[in-house]
């Protein structure tokens, strides 16, 4: 709802309110870890549907139960008893008065109040494998196996029992959100002569975002009997034993004030001349004067050369030209979760092995860093418009440099504050680039019109200095990390040596030293020195291409869209050992199996169960050819975005109906790849496999009806 009620001819009252309710399902899905010594990324329990239609084997009946966890699983069963709800609610009202007393000047009060919650209800019901699994001991191996059974301490030689005898798992997550702002503007506007225009604005506002979490596990709820909980005193004695906690609260408070100024000036409207000056302060950074309040501000101008009188002699070659360029400093809070401005203490639950000697600590959970400050960044953009042929031909074209510097991020310190790790400003970056956008239209007749529009961006950062330290495990992993000298998203591997004479991978490890037993693999060193660098993680040059015709009634809109200049990690496909379960792609078709393949394959052997039970490091080893030169691709690819066509009816046809308007429009998107690196070997490029809820772009089809009566 938006109304504006003028209460007089210089006052004027704007409301506002909107809001939203979003509910969404998704798959039951837990965090994702990585094992720091192996380096592989596990997920308990995953059950995303696009994993397990990639990783398991179609010889698997859909309907049948196979065993997972030591418990029944059935991925139809799953799906529905371990899912999660989502339901999202956003609510605002604005309000906003303004005074004009004089012609010339306008003052303007707005207030305005936020609020927002997302519920995630995590439903693990009774039948599912995660809640099988807690119970699963239907023999003596079993229960000795299983680890999601409890074993006492208390009781050493007591057998392992289940901590869900009954019943699933309820897990409630809220998270709320209330905002305010509050703002007090003045604006003055004249014009000199016809010649001068002068616009002045200015004024201040203060806000408050308070956040709230609250985390609730509910135990033992019996979905299927009248959902009342059931559950046994083993489960809390196993939650104080492991230091977790079966609910939480935690509350952030963030703070803000600004005062800020513009000013405008256009001479003939041929040289525009612009400023604006803005003072921040900020209660999440350091409590110095300096690193709480920043004063950014940004000055630019722009020439229109069409407006001058030598113009008219460029015409109709040149339809219009105008230059402009801009030089700033704007700032950043950085994360929200960064806020050590002073120290911060907590209680905590020492660790102790009974629960008979339980007590309670205080600890540091963050030392204060008084001159925490804002990420900062200087930007010198230079461009130009201009149009050819009576418009027929518009171009647009940016450059820009950028130096990012006071980037916030975790960092190593002695340990003397009681902490082995700060949030500090640890690094500097810069950054370059040019976009282009070149729009033309090739054909205009009555009936029928040709547009093309293009779109070229094309960008280069690379990090200057970085105070913080990464680890391999860090390094080669899918999204990449960053070091000094590589772009803020650099990608690194173990280099790939071939394959040995019984089908090992020949890895060089950290310390330069070729092996094929996996033994000196070390994912946890910070010794990067051996990796190779693949390349940037983001791609460098991207943009599209769309062509719209038009004849009578008819639109069809043909987009493209491309990117290259980035390197992709493909997916972890390769392990010590697999089960009958495991779908294999067609890469093993090709894997070592005798002597004498190593000179023609770099797809390793598949390791006999004695092998595995020999060597414990093969998982290192496998992991690190994952991870290794062999398995990059380029991620460069031109994809077939769009493709519609719409009618819009004629005025002719419908006007009797007594209807205004009248379209029809039929969309596909994301059909298919035009190129891509065949090294992919079916993985689209612009897909992350990072499990939970991640999916790939699916193809979609689109029929719109649209009627204005």
């Amino acid at each position: 709802m938006n109304t504006q009620i003028k209460m007089s001819k210089q006052l004027t009252l704007d409301l506002l309110a909107n809001g939203y309710y979003r509910k969404q399902r998704e798959p039951g899905t837990l965090k994702r870890s990585i094992d720091a010594v192996d380096g592989e990324a596990r997920r308990d329990f995953d059950i995303n549907p696009y994993s397990y239609a990639l990783n398991s084997s179609r010889t698997m009946d859909p309907d049948e139960y196979y065993t997972r966890n030591y418990a029944p699983f059935n991925i139809k069963n799953e799906l529905d008893n371990n899912f999660i709800d989502i339901n999202d609610i956003c609510m605002k009202f604005q309000t906003e008065l303004k005074w004009k007393p004089l012609r010339t000047l306008e003052l303007g009060a707005l207030a305005a109040i936020t609020y927002k919650t997302v519920t995630r209800e995590h439903n693990v019901k009774e039948s599912s494998n995660q809640a099988e699994a807690y119970r699963a001991m239907p023999d003596a191996v079993v229960r000795q196996n299983n680890p999601w059974l409890y074993t006492d301490p208390d009781n050493p030689y007591d057998l392992p029992i289940s901590i869900l005898p009954s019943g699933g798992i309820y897990q409630k997550s809220d998270n709320k959100m209330l905002s305010t702002d509050f703002r007090f503007t003045a604006s003055w506007n004249e014009v000199f002569n016809d010649t001068h225009i002068v616009n002045l604005f200015g004024g201040s506002e203060v806000s408050a975002i308070d956040r709230q979490h609250n985390f609730f596990n509910g135990w033992g709820l019996q979905y299927d009997k009248g959902e009342i909980p059931f559950y046994v005193y083993q489960f809390f004695k196993k939650s104080v034993e492991d230091n977790t906690d079966y609910y939480s609260i935690s509350k952030t408070r963030g703070r803000s004030a600004a005062f800020f100024a513009n000013a405008n000036y256009s001479f003939a409207g041929k040289y525009v001349f612009n400023g604006t000056y803005r003072y921040e302060g900020n209660n999440r950074l350091g409590r110095s004067r300096k690193a709480r309040w920043l004063p950014t501000w940004n000055v630019s101008g722009a020439w229109n050369a069409h407006e001058e009188s030598f113009f008219e002699s460029l015409k109709p070659v040149l339809s219009h030209l105008s230059l402009r360029a801009s030089y700033s400093l704007t700032a950043d809070v950085g994360p929200q979760w960064v806020s050590n401005a002073t120290i911060v203490m907590k209680n905590y639950k020492p660790y102790r092995p009974f629960t008979s000697i339980q007590e309670t600590g205080m600890q540091i959970e963050s030392i204060a860093n008084e001159e925490l400050t804002y990420e900062k960044k200087h930007e010198l953009n230079i461009g130009l418009s201009t149009g050819f042929l009576d418009n027929r031909i518009n171009v647009e074209f940016d450059w820009f440099s950028r130096k990012n510097y006071d980037l916030i991020g975790p960092i190593y310190v002695s340990g003397v504050g009681g902490a082995v790790t700060k949030w500090a400003n640890v690094a500097d970056m810069k950054s370059s680039g040019v976009e282009l956008s070149i729009t033309t239209k090739n054909i205009r007749k009555k009936d029928f019109s040709w547009e093309t529009n293009f779109i070229f961006t094309h960008v280069t950062t690379e990090v200057t200095d970085l105070k913080a330290k990464a680890d391999i495990n860090d390094m080669v992993h899918n999204n990449g990390f960053t070091t000094v000298g590589y772009p803020h998203r650099a990608l690194f591997s173990f280099k790939f040596n071939g394959l040995n004479e019984q089908g090992f991978p020949i890895i060089t490890d950290q310390d330069g030293n070729l092996t094929s037993d996996g033994k000196s693999i070390n994912f946890q060193s910070q010794d990067l020195s051996n990796l190779v660098y693949e390349g940037p993680n983001e791609p460098t040059t991207y943009g599209s291409l769309g062509n719209i015709f038009k004849y009578k009634g008819f639109r069809l809109n043909l987009y493209v869209t491309y990117s290259y200049g980035n390197v992709v990690r493909l997916d972890p496909a390769f392990s010590s050992a697999y089960s009958d379960l495991f779908a294999m792609s067609r890469e093993f078709q090709n894997r070592w199996m005798a002597p004498g393949d190593e000179t023609k394959t770099d797809v390793p052997v598949i390791l006999s169960k004695r092998q595995v039970a020999e060597n414990d490091a093969f998982s290192r080893l496998y992991s690190a050819y994952n991870y290794s030169t062999a398995r990059t691709a380029k991620g460069d690819f031109i994809r077939m975005k769009e493709i519609s066509l719409s009618y819009d009816f004629p005025k002719s046809w419908i006007a009797p109906l007594k209807i205004n308007d009248l379209s029809l429009k039929l969309q596909a998107t994301n059909l298919f790849l035009i190129y891509y690196d065949k090294n992919l070997n079916g993985q689209d490029p612009e897909f992350v496999n990072s499990g939970g809820v991640a999916m790939k772009m699916p193809k979609q089809f689109t029929m719109t009806l649209k009627l204005g009566i």
